[in-house]
């Protein structure tokens, strides 16, 4: 256990530091009702500071960012903000490659009172995905300007994959402890892509020094489609870069969409946790926001560290955070994206209300 700990904030663009305001007034009055003392520092990086800088994200920022604890993100770039190859700023992806943060936990669980579009009682399911390689190995390999073709590598490695899948088994067993399944699927186009071929067979090795946990193993075309016509039948998904950052898009629409889905991208021993939604500038600044997946991505924040430092007060903070959010979404009030009226700030105030409630307090 620290005495304080220290996060990072980084608002970003758009509806990000709407978001990540509400989420840090949430971890402050949860960390004060548990006996945790947090360190805010707010940093700036981002399409706007591009913009502004020439840069994204300067050497200052990633420097405060690695001193810290926990980093705690709002959302970044801006569709009409782009680089000279026409690509978006994406400081976040530039995080991920400086710190190693290689795999992406992105739970999704339906929570009572938000709407579905699938036709299901229960879903409770964490997609983990690889973040650093598949098609975004390449993200930097040199490219000849053509107008006839282009090209992106695709590379599994051995290294990574053993990391993902070592951080994957533990989180199932985590789960299980909590009450799920604890069973892990894997999604990947084996029968296609040699790559996938190989990871796989990486896979393979991981479940065999896993034995006590039962594993599956899909296609993506198809587990794709069962993560919308049987969404129960997942417990912990793991795929590769770019099929995880489908499919937790997919698994997020099933349990009412980007609003509700929060994230960590982490190794094995740095955090940063993100709402799972983008900038949203065409909403931005007008209090309509939901903060659910921002305040949703503090609890993993507070989840992460309570793991990292063996400290039970940030498991009980995560977890009031948790039962005063999903008490809110039940009764309301309710952001517009998920069937309610309410703005931003009504509905952080509410969640804020439930947080202190005497039943939560206890």
């Amino acid at each position: 256990m620290k005495d304080s700990y220290a996060i990072a904030l980084l608002p970003g663009d758009g509806i990000g530091p709407e978001v990540t305001q509400a989420a840090a007034a949430i971890l402050a009055d949860a960390a004060a009702r548990h006996g945790l003392a947090l360190a805010f520092t707010p940093c700036e990086a981002g399409a706007g500071t591009y913009r502004r800088t020439g840069e994204a994200i300067s050497a200052e920022t990633v420097r405060t960012v690695g001193e810290a604890d926990a980093i705690l993100l709002g959302a970044m770039g801006l569709p009409a903000v782009r680089y000279p190859d026409g690509t978006e700023i994406a400081p976040q992806i530039d995080l991920r490659e400086h710190f190693g943060l290689f795999a992406s936990l992105r739970p999704c669980r339906l929570f009572p009172g938000v709407p579905s579009r699938v036709r299901t009682e229960r879903v409770d399911m964490l997609i983990v995905r690889e973040l650093t390689e598949g098609l975004f190995a390449g993200r930097h390999d040199p490219a000849e300007p053509s107008d006839e073709r282009a090209s992106d590598r695709l590379t599994i490695t051995r290294a990574t994959s053993e990391k993902l899948f070592d951080l994957t088994f533990a989180q199932a067993r985590l789960r299980r402890r909590q009450g799920r399944p604890g069973h892990v699927t894997l999604l990947d186009k084996a029968n296609v892509l040699r790559s996938n071929a190989f990871l796989r067979r990486l896979f393979d090795e991981a479940a065999a020094r896993h034995p006590d946990i039962a594993t599956d193993r899909l296609y993506i075309d198809a587990g794709a489609m069962m993560l919308v016509t049987d969404p129960e039948r997942f417990d912990v998904v793991v795929t590769e870069n770019i099929f995880g950052d489908i499919a937790s898009e997919i698994a997020a629409g099933v349990v009412g969409g980007l609003g509700v889905a929060p994230s960590g991208d982490v190794s094995e021993s740095r955090g940063l946790f993100q709402p799972s939604h983008g900038t949203a500038p065409d909403i931005a600044g007008r209090g309509i926001a939901n903060p659910v997946a921002a305040i949703l991505s503090a609890a993993m924040l507070l989840d992460w560290l309570g793991q990292q430092h063996g400290d039970a007060r940030c498991d009980a903070a995560a977890a009031a955070i948790r039962a005063a959010t999903g008490a809110v979404l039940a009764a309301g009030p309710r952001t517009r994206d998920i069937g309610g009226t309410a703005g931003t700030e009504e509905v952080t105030g509410a969640i804020r209300a439930a947080l202190a409630a005497p039943a939560l307090a206890a």
